[in-house]
């Protein structure tokens, strides 16, 4: 399973690189000058969640805007159609089914997060409104629509909030050892290399 993830994030990687790396150049060059102007403090996880959260966006923008279109060349309005016709375990299920749930699970996490919703009907409302936006752009540059692609999309925001209310439920239970700066910087620093080697 971990071997087509990776095949498809390198791919959005390969597509995607230029805009992550002038991104981060821009990002981190006017965060650090905001930081060190109004003289607040760096803290390294806090800073790194957020560039990851408008990373993300961009990366997402560019997927849904800029990818080779797919070999299918009708829109799909009917439920269920599109995501049935892939076998279980083949490499276009990865894809197609579970790439979409996975492209719009940091949305419905970082969404979550930021707002501090509690509410799955909130995070199901913005993952809907996004998705929808996606796919008629995608019509209207000549792309494809997919109804199941919002659904997929709907699932993976909903497991992105699951995530972030289970980890809200157990943040708040943890002893004050767990809330350390050091130990959160340490995380965000393992997830950093563990992002880089995903992707490399």
């Amino acid at each position: 399973m971990l071997s087509p993830l990776s095949d498809t994030i390198q791919e959005v990687m390969k597509l995607s690189w230029p805009t992550v790396f002038i991104s981060v150049a821009i990002i981190v060059s006017l965060r650090l000058t905001y930081l060190y102007k109004n003289h607040l403090r760096f803290v390294f996880y806090q800073e790194l969640f957020m560039l990851s959260f408008i990373l993300y966006i961009l990366c997402l923008f560019q997927v849904v805007t800029f990818q080779d279109v797919v070999n299918w060349s009708s829109n799909n309005f009917v439920p269920f159609q599109e995501i049935l016709r892939y076998d279980i375990g083949s490499r276009l299920f990865f894809r197609n089914v579970l790439g979409n749930m996975i492209l719009f699970l940091p949305y419905g996490f970082f969404a979550s997060f930021y707002l501090k919703l509690k509410k799955v009907s909130s995070v199901f409302f913005l993952t809907l409104i996004a998705s929808v936006s996606i796919e008629t752009m995608q019509l209207a540059i000549g792309r494809v629509f997919d109804v199941d692609d919002i659904i997929l999309n709907l699932l993976g925001g909903m497991i992105g909030f699951g995530i972030y209310y289970i980890l809200d439920k157990i943040g708040h239970k943890l002893p004050n050892a767990f809330h350390k700066e050091w130990l959160l910087n340490l995380l965000a620093l393992l997830f950093l290399v563990g992002t880089i080697f995903l992707i490399f």
